[in-house]
């Protein structure tokens, strides 16, 4: 099914429209009808399927921008999820502009995420720990909050969350619909929705597999703090003529691309909030050679057709298969050899081995030695 034969809204169409998505995949076109009718779900479906806009589209309706409190909570197991979470919602939210969002998440600084919900906030993206903490301290407004949404539900409750998810669905006296997305259904799953859901619809999701081009791909494990050179390591293994590197969201992108021309590389930015003269001046230089680094986002890079591109590294881990397809297929084309560089870090090592086996994916893994050299490494994630 095609998002157009959908009656979405307006500034919702638009920003679908604007992120490249055409064809809605299976959970999405399972999952929005119910959820838009209000309806209690649980979705079975693996990661990379398209659950954040299968759930975060039927949010963005559901929601009174005129009301600058909070209406809808989504909770993830861990910070990084979270962050990807706010930023893909904030993508849809993109022509909604009254439509305020928070990222809640322990480690974040909790004096700025207090700020942030006193400005007024309609979505909340967080873990349990931190929303606890910030529902505790009454930062949070809970009164409004009439849906909530359990991201990777059974990674969440197996990593000791339960008794957290509990209360805060107990502390949500307003709620109205609960949804569930998550790639098992365990015993705590099947509580938590014997326990707060009600005629709950069900739909389960089967991966489907993509075939990834012939591209020499490559993943090495990496740190936060070790992202920077191992990408200085790649580039410095031999001379290329152009190679585009993918980030997640546009403050990282914006934040690589000024690292590494500070670093002497002809390096720079794309991505959605630049003007269009600024895009094209930046494509042309680096179709004709002015810059030979192109630090790019997804929605930013969708429709881009440069010739000879010799490799792809991706900064972060993609959310979603089809963005990682999409990604590495930018090099290799016209019978030219490709390469492809995955870095991912520890507590990514299960995302990866997933998106890799259903994009039909073997990447060699690498590590970069204490003085810069890319070697082949022993250990498989």
């Amino acid at each position: 099914m095609r998002y157009e034969e959908m009656n979405l809204p307006d500034p919702l169409r638009r920003a679908v429209a604007r992120m490249g998505f055409d064809e809605m995949t299976q959970v999405q076109e399972l999952a929005i009808p119910p959820m838009c009718e209000g309806f209690d779900l649980i979705a079975k479906a693996p990661t990379g399927t398209g659950k954040t806009c299968a759930f975060g589209i039927p949010l963005l309706m559901g929601l009174d921008a005129e009301k600058t409190q909070p209406q809808a909570v989504v909770l993830a197991p861990t910070r990084e999820l979270a962050q990807q979470i706010a930023a893909e919602l904030r993508e849809l939210a993109h022509f909604m502009p009254a439509v305020r969002i928070a990222c809640l998440y322990g480690g974040g600084d909790m004096r700025r995420q207090t700020e942030r919900l006193k400005k007024g906030v309609q979505l909340v993206v967080a873990t349990p720990g931190r929303l606890m903490d910030h529902i505790k301290r009454g930062n949070l407004r809970t009164d409004a909050i009439t849906d909530v949404v359990l991201d990777e539900a059974d990674e969440m409750l197996n990593m000791g969350f339960y008794k957290d998810v509990v209360k805060i669905l107990d502390t949500l006296k307003a709620r109205r619909r609960l949804a569930m997305f998550s790639a098992t259904i365990s015993r705590e799953v099947m509580d938590i929705g014997w326990l707060y859901q009600r005629d709950a619809k069900e739909i389960t999701v089967q991966a489907q597999a993509q075939s990834a081009p012939q591209i020499t791909q490559y993943r090495i494990l990496t740190t936060g703090r070790n992202k920077l050179p191992d990408v200085t390591a790649i580039l410095s293994q031999k001379e290329r003529r152009r190679v585009m590197i993918f980030c997640n969201t546009k403050y990282t992108s914006e934040m690589v691309a000024g690292q590494l021309a500070g670093l002497g590389y002809a390096a720079a930015c794309l991505n959605g909030d630049m003007a269009q003269g600024e895009r094209n001046r930046v494509m042309n230089a680096f179709r004709e050679g002015g810059v030979k680094i192109l630090v790019a986002t997804d929605v930013a890079a969708r429709g881009i057709d440069v010739a000879e591109v010799d490799a792809v590294i991706n900064y972060d881990v993609p959310t979603s298969n089809e963005y990682y397809t999409h990604r590495i297929g930018r090099t290799g084309r016209a019978r030219r050899v490709g390469e492809s560089f995955l870095l991912y870090m520890n507590e990514e090592r299960l995302r990866v081995r997933d998106m890799l086996r259903y994009t039909k994916s073997t990447a060699t893994e690498m590590t970069v030695t204490a003085d810069g050299q890319l070697t082949e490494a022993e250990v498989q994630a």
